[in-house]
Order: C-alpha cells, then sequence, then structure tokens
C-alpha cells in the first residue's frame, strides 16, 4: 500500500532518511531499476554494513548505502531527490531541535517536484511502538514541516500508522 502511494518510476532518485535495515530501500531499488537510484542513510554502521550486504547478494547496484547522522547536513546533491521518506523516525527526536537542519536539508535535496513522504505511528496507545508521548500526530509533523516551506499532499491511513506526503510549497 505504501509503495502503491508512492508512485515510484524506474530512473527516480529516493531517500530513506533512518533507513534502519533497509526494507524500504531494498523495495525501492527494485522498483525503480538500474536507470534510478536509492540512498539509504542510517546513523549505525552495523545497518548499513547489513544493508550493503543483502544489497550486493540481491545484486542490487542501485542501492547506495551510508552511514550518516540526518540531523546533519545530507550527503546528498542538491535538487537530486525525487522522494524523501522518513519512515518511523522523527518520533526519535525532540523534532522541536531537529526540524530546522532536517527540513531545510530535506529541501533542499529534493527536485522542484519532489515529495518527502512521512511515515508515523499514530498518537494512540497501543501495546507495541513508541510511548504515546513520544508519538507525533499528522498535525503536529504537517505544522513542523510547514515552516520550511512544504504543504501537505495527502494523508493515508495505514492502521497502526500513517503516512502524510508533503511537496515544496509554490506560492
Amino acid at each position: 500500500m505504501i509503495f502503491d502511494q508512492l508512485s515510484l518510476k524506474p530512473g527516480d532518485h529516493f531517500l530513506d532518511l533512518g533507513c534502519g535495515p533497509g526494507e524500504y530501500a531494498i523495495y525501492a531499488a527494485r522498483l525503480i531499476g538500474d536507470s534510478g537510484v536509492v540512498y539509504a542513510l542510517e546513523k549505525w554502521d552495523y545497518m548499513i554494513d547489513g544493508l550493503a550486504q543483502e544489497a550486493a547478494a540481491q545484486g542490487l547496484l542501485n542501492l547506495k548505502p551510508m552511514t550518516a547522522d540526518i540531523t546533519e547536513p545530507l550527503p546528498i546533491k542538491d535538487k537530486s531527490i525525487d522522494v524523501c521518506l522518513l519512515s518511523t523516525v522523527l518520533h526519535i527526536f525532540d523534532l522541536s531541535k531537529i526540524e530546522k537542519t532536517l527540513f531545510n536539508e530535506i529541501r533542499r535535496v529534493l527536485k522542484p517536484d519532489g515529495r518527502v513522504v512521512i511515515i508515523e505511528c499514530k498518537k494512540e496507545d497501543q501495546s507495541f511502538g513508541p510511548p504515546k508521548h513520544m508519538r507525533l500526530s499528522p498535525e503536529e509533523v504537517e505544522t513542523s514541516i510547514a515552516k520550511y516551506g512544504f504543504k501537505k499532499l495527502s494523508l493515508t491511513d495505514l492502521g497502526y500508522n500513517y503516512m502524510v506526503q508533503f511537496e515544496i510549497h509554490r506560492p
């Protein structure tokens, strides 16, 4: 359902921020093919090492795993990304402390018609996942990212999670 909404196509450039073990990055790499590229950024070396091994085992030469702190400037060229994904990542941080750098960097690396896609756990009590006080509602995410020149395109209910897509706002 997520990738149906993302509408990735061959040749796209996809950025997975806080990719963890890289399931989304691997799936995206298959969809976009050799004419595209997937950058998968994660702070933890062991995750990136495992993803690099898996990508090599699957012959995914278009997948570029990189160790990087997503709260710092991103090692990605300006205006080079079609879709940027942050899946269950934002709740880990104090958003008020990282939003300026993070969202300005995402804006910098997105192509003019690019999108940023955020998946987060619904802000409700659940028997798994982060505690409710750490969760972000779609409205909180939208309020935060809108300050950096983004507007909401869509909101999708994913069951326990939600997905919200944004584009660069053009007045």
